[in-house]
């Protein structure tokens, strides 16, 4: 349940945030591309069993490797996709806790 908890807290809350302190005049629009950045949990659907509790996404999943994680982390270096790089840092994060809390 806390394990849950801190998850999901870290994937909506951590973005709301970020969103309102730093991009104040368009926070709306940068929480939500932030939250965007979900959709590369799509590669969850690749795994077999497609759900396991005890699995770590971190290294599993094909969006979720380090080579993945540099990619993500090298879009904050630019202005056009700062945004989308942290709302993926943000997400590995996230997913990072769980393998932390195993």
């Amino acid at each position: 349940m806390l394990q849950s908890f801190i998850h999901y807290g870290i994937h909506f809350a951590v973005p709301l945030v970020v969103a309102y302190l730093f991009f104040k005049s368009q926070w709306k629009r940068v929480f939500l591309i932030m939250i965007a950045t979900m959709i590369i949990d799509l590669d969850h659907l690749l795994a077999v069993p497609l759900f396991d509790p005890g699995r770590c996404s971190i290294n599993f999943h094909p969006l979720h490797t380090y080579y993945a994680m540099v990619v993500y982390v090298g879009f904050l270096f630019f202005k056009k996709t700062r945004i989308i790089g942290i709302g993926l840092v943000i997400h590995m994060i996230a997913d990072a806790t769980d393998c932390l809390m195993m």
